[in-house]
Formats: C-alpha cells, structure tokens, sequence
C-alpha cells in the first residue's frame, strides 16, 4: 500500500494542473489580435513622352572665283621694205645670217656693200650672228661700237670691238677662209653699232652694215638702203 501512494499523489497533482488549466482558458478574457499593416500606398508612375525635334541647318557658302584671262596682242607694222629677222622673244634672242657671195666682188655681206643693211633689234636684245665665207678672200664679221662715222683701214681705231664672228676682240684681222662658218653672240644696249670686217681694208672699201637697237623696236627687221 506504502509503494502506490505516490502513483496516486501525482495522479492528484495532475488533476490538480488540469482543473487549474481549464480553469484559466475559461476565465481569461478573450483577446483580439489585430495586426496593423501599413497602409497600402499606390505608387502612379507617369511616363511623359516627349518628342524632340533637331531641326539641323547647313549653311552652304559658295564661293565664286572669277578668272579674267588678259590677252596683251602687240601688233607690230613693219616699215615698207622691211625684212623680218628670225627671233625668239622668250629668251630675247635675234639672229642675224651673213655671208659674202662668191661671185662678183667679193668684199661684201649678202652681195651689198658701203652700208646698205640696216639692221634694227629691240634695245638689251642678244644678237646671234652667223656668217658663212664664200668668197676667195678671208673675211669675218666684226661688231663694234664705232666712233667714227665710216671705217677705215683698221676698224680696231673706229671704235670697241664688242664681238667678232671669225676672230677674237683682239684677233679680228686674219678672217676665216672659203667655205668656214663661224658664229658670235652680244646683247646691245640702245645705240648704233657697226658689223664689218676686221680683215685690214676691207671695211674702208665697203664691207660693213649698221646696227639700231632701240627701245622703240619691237620686231627685229632688216632694211635694204639700196
């Protein structure tokens, strides 16, 4: 009997517990649980739609150039009787071809004598002198720069020997031989000059020709004086 008492005083003690659990649910007061939520907000998204317009201006210069070509025509009149003379304008060059004939008398330059070619070139032009010997005598062509107003026997006294065709300025009196060709160059300045042969004597007897460069000419040209 000892042994079963504390079966039966737990037994008790659980009676107990339960009576005072019922007890407890049955008087506390009721309790209402309310949960709060936060206010439900309501987000309105606006889209706004913009139309951009780029209005691009191009600006176009346009730039005209005006091109005025000037023709400058020089119309050169030629004396009566004038011979044109082969030039080249480019490089302010004239040339002059001389020879002395074979026939006939043979102091002469083209078959003339005492004179008769006149020559003109614009002034600071270079004068090219090509001269052919055909006749049984030396000859050459000398260019001077004369003092007196004919020659004489020794051109080398008229005046300076600027040039000579068949010689040197100070070996102009031998000449070249039948048949030789022989050439020169010299650029004159305005004046009158002379080309004659340096050979002794013959200038005097006839073998010579002016020269005119001038400012006024414009075309090289000959004139026959007889």
């Amino acid at each position: 009997m000892a042994s079963s008492t504390p079966i039966v005083v737990a037994i008790v003690i659980a009676i107990i517990l339960v009576g005072v659990a019922v007890y407890y649910v049955a008087t506390r007061p009721s309790i209402t649980s309310t949960t709060t939520l936060p206010p439900t907000s309501t987000v309105i998204t606006e889209t706004t739609s913009y139309t951009v317009t780029t209005t691009s201006t191009t600006t176009t210069t346009s730039t005209t150039t005006t091109t005025t070509t000037t023709t400058s025509t020089t119309t050169s009149t030629l004396p009566p009787g004038a011979i044109k003379m082969p030039y080249n304008p480019s490089n302010k060059t004239v040339f002059l071809y001389l020879d002395s004939s074979s026939s006939g008398d043979p102091i002469n330059y083209n078959g003339t004598d005492y004179d008769t070619i006149h020559v003109y070139i614009p002034a600071g032009w270079t004068l090219i002198v090509i001269y052919t010997n055909y006749a049984p005598l030396n000859h050459d062509v000398v260019i001077l720069q004369n003092t007196t107003a004919t020659p004489t026997d020794n051109i080398g006294n008229d005046g300076k020997i600027l040039a000579v065709a068949g010689g040197t300025p100070t070996n102009y009196e031998t000449g070249i031989s039948t048949g030789s060709t022989a050439s020169t160059s010299v650029t004159l300045p305005a004046g009158i000059y002379w080309f004659a042969c340096g050979v002794p004597g013959h200038a005097a007897a006839g073998m010579w020709g002016t020269i005119i460069a001038s400012t006024s000419v414009t075309t090289p040209y000959i004139i026959m004086t007889s």
